[in-house]
């Protein structure tokens, strides 16, 4: 009796957590392209890219997280018809995403000042928007086939969505100058979010936990081959496919 009892506050507890996930997510995108792209007017004499490309990028990647937000809500709400409509529209949006990432990505990496206040050189910081997108491209597409397991799937979704994180993060006040292990030094602390509530109330990692997070966790040691001459002749073909 008692587990029926704890069964269903576990549940509820489950999408107030990912709830909170998906506006923790939506927060830090924020607060990382508020001068640059959202409180815009506000702040006129902030650097952002001068391309009109990236109003349409921004808007995109914008629209994914109020996604996220809105399919965490109508689960937590019991709306998983709606959840289920919604998802085909979000496949069509990936697709989206991550076509205009890459564009986007080449387009900055192009510049001879390379990322907006990024002090990395734009070759070498090339590997991070572009290992990011294909992550996210990779634990979509496995929530996608997962998408009939309810606990893999929003593991995998969650993932997918924190991987966008670091490009908003990377553009803190104060954080941007800190370098590269600076950015994912925060961005995993979402995934220790999400090893702490497994061992909560699991008493274990789930499995997407487990290989996802360390996946996402050892990107930084993926980024030390940015700098070799593999990578930057690679980065050098990739943005020259725009001229």
């Amino acid at each position: 009796m008692a587990f029926r009892i704890e069964l269903p506050q576990r549940a509820a507890s489950e999408r107030r957590f990912f709830v909170g996930m998906a506006m923790a997510i939506l927060a830090s995108v924020f607060l990382g392209f508020a001068r640059s792209f959202y409180l815009k007017p506000v702040f006129p004499d902030y650097p952002a890219p001068a391309e009109p490309f990236f109003i349409v990028h921004g808007i995109t990647f914008t629209a994914w997280i109020f996604l996220l937000l809105a399919q965490t809500t109508l689960i937590a709400r019991g709306r998983t018809d709606l959840h289920r409509k919604a998802g085909a529209a979000g496949v069509a949006l990936a697709i989206v995403m991550v076509v205009l990432g890459v564009v986007g990505s080449l387009i900055a990496a192009s510049r001879p000042t390379g990322f907006t206040n990024m002090p990395v050189p734009p070759l070498q910081f090339l590997a991070i928007p572009l290992i990011g997108l294909a992550l996210f491209t990779l634990f979509f597409a496995i929530a996608v086939v997962r998408r009939r397991d309810a606990q893999s799937h929003k593991r995998w979704m969650m993932l997918a969505s924190i991987q966008l994180v670091t490009p908003a993060i990377a553009r803190w006040p104060v954080i941007g100058g800190l370098g590269p292990l600076a950015f994912f030094g925060i961005t995993d602390l979402f995934v220790v979010a999400l090893v702490i509530w497994d061992l909560r109330t699991r008493g274990r990692l789930h499995p997407v936990t487990l290989w996802g997070g360390l996946i996402l966790v050892t990107v930084p040691l993926q980024l030390m081959l940015a700098g070799t001459e593999t990578w930057l002749r690679f980065a050098r073909w990739a943005t020259g496919l725009l001229g």
